[in-house]
């Protein structure tokens, strides 16, 4: 399936001189061109943390309170969907351990479903690499990124007092451009680099949620517990209102699944995904908690539900003129969120180019940086269009769903794998019961959406998964592919960016 290009070499023979040669020789990877393992449990802890903790939990927390209709209730819903994301994301620990390749989903899918038939068995997997790659996650990380630009801009723009919306968009825009292009360049330079700013970036929005949980206890220390003492008064009774209510708060967790993206980057994979699941969910869970705790005590649920940015009302009725730590703390979170997708959706390009799945320039490496620099810039002009065009909501609306529906495969992929691979070394593996629940929640979470609201949107989300069924048919699986063109490409790419094949272990 793979394609190969079998007289790269005489493209990239000047592109690696000796002495650049000697200057990446060390004992981490012998001296190797290929991605290194750069990550250990603190930097995973953070990655998960940077991903799972974005805009939401400060901008708009209040569906899971207005579905579920009581404190007491909402509550319940969130250290409910607190546990199930664990369950989630201890399978996957199971089958990051399993198959110790960066790209998560994708990588499962080609070990558990390739072998299974010549044409629909690796199927899924390009399908997943298709939609996470060309849409959804480019598209989260302009969201991101404008939602950054847009909380970092916003205190200045109203000191001076602009009130033209159109003028207001322009600099949002601007802004988030140039976040991008921090963001890009980051993520090119070094991996280094990255789990620097990481590290950073992830202890400042722990920072902030700990901000707001300090601000909640102050208001009840001073007594002021007249909503928390509601409890379960006026819990909602409706089926579908129950439902909505669990449906916002696992969106809200979502990312427990993201360090087994960038497996082949982290310090021994087999001990630190589970160590690091085991720590960054549950201290998400309980900032989550607490957090709502807090919001609540302060603001009625009528006030948090209307409310245009929960976390911004919030520090305006307790930090007064400190308030505008809570804009700066959404602004760092979301900029670190997006700095950590990059991160981990080039991971996916890199393994897909090396299947031949997508051009396999995209799984090369730069000869001293040791990134994937066509990978990261492939993301990043993504990501330029969709903040360009601004018209990015309405996508991750369609087609968001579909990332439960993958949790929902994989768990399939586990299954499969307990048969294909029942002999396979397993450094951690979670009862039988645990994927078939995650499976069960996962359908709901991909059905519920559409039953909901039958709108023509996800027919286009069907059309866009069609349009990758196309794709792989001629490309992939005929390998109908311009050979000339095809290494044209690469070499340009080699000579352009200074990247070569990566070295195997």
């Amino acid at each position: 399936m793979r394609m190969e290009l079998k007289d790269c070499s005489r493209y990239v023979w000047w592109l690696v001189p000796a002495s650049s040669t000697e200057e990446t020789k060390n004992p981490e990877n012998g001296g190797k061109v290929q991605l290194k393992r750069e990550l250990g449990l603190f930097s995973a802890v953070n990655y998960i943390l940077a991903v799972m903790i974005g805009s939401g939990i400060f901008v708009s927390p209040a569906s899971a309170l207005k579905y579920a209709g009581s404190v007491g209730m909402c509550l319940v819903t969130w250290i409910a969907c607190g546990m199930i994301s664990l369950l989630g994301a201890l399978a996957y620990s199971e089958l990051g351990t399993l198959v110790p390749r960066s790209g998560s989903e994708y990588a499962y899918f080609v070990d558990s479903f390739s072998p299974l038939h010549r044409f629909w068995g690796p199927l899924p997997a390009f399908i997943y690499s298709w939609i996470m790659t060309v849409a959804i996650r480019p598209a989260e990380i302009a969201v991101l990124l404008l939602t950054f630009s847009q909380y970092l801009c916003q205190p200045i723009l109203d000191f001076f007092c602009m009130s033209d919306q159109e003028e207001n968009q322009k600099v949002i825009t601007a802004i988030a451009l140039v976040a991008l292009g921090v963001t890009t360049y980051i993520n090119v330079s070094s991996v280094k680099l990255y789990v620097k700013i990481q590290n950073i970036f992830g202890s400042f929005k722990v920072i902030a949620c700990l901000i707001v949980i300090c601000g909640g206890i102050y208001e009840i220390f001073r007594g002021n517990t007249d909503n928390l003492t509601k409890g379960f008064a006026g819990t909602s009774t409706s089926p579908k209102d129950f439902a909505l209510a669990f449906y916002s708060g696992l969106w809200a967790y979502d990312g427990w699944s993201s360090v087994t993206a960038i497996t082949e980057e982290l310090k021994r994979p087999e001990v630190n995904i589970p160590r690091s699941i085991f720590i960054a969910v549950p201290m998400v869970t309980i900032l989550y908690v607490f957090m709502n705790m807090s919001y609540m005590t302060v603001l009625t649920p009528n006030e948090m539900i209307t409310a245009q940015a929960v976390a911004v009302t919030f520090g305006e009725r307790i930090f007064g003129s400190f308030s505008a730590v809570i804009p700066l703390g959404v602004a760092l979170s979301t900029f670190g969120c997006a700095l950590s997708l990059q991160f981990g959706v080039t991971r996916l390009c890199y393994v897909s180019g090396q299947d031949g799945f997508m051009l396999e320039s995209l799984s090369y490496v730069h000869f001293k940086k040791l990134t994937p620099l066509p990978a990261v810039l492939l993301q990043g002009m993504l990501a330029f269009l969709f903040i360009s065009t601004g018209e990015v909501l309405e996508l991750i609306e369609f087609a968001s769903f579909l990332i439960w529906f993958f949790y929902g495969v994989a768990m399939i992929s586990l299954l499969v794998m307990r048969k294909t691979m029942k002999d396979a070394k397993r450094p951690y593996k979670v009862p039988l019961v645990v994927p078939i629940f995650i499976f069960v929640v996962a359908l709901y979470l991909s059905v519920i959406p559409i039953v909901l609201d039958p709108t023509p949107k996800y027919l286009l989300a069907l059309g866009f998964m069609l349009i990758g069924v196309a794709i792989y048919s001629w490309f992939v699986y005929y390998n109908h592919r311009p050979k000339t063109i095809m290494e044209s490409i690469t070499r340009c790419v080699q000579l352009l960016f200074r990247v070569v094949p990566p070295e195997a272990d």
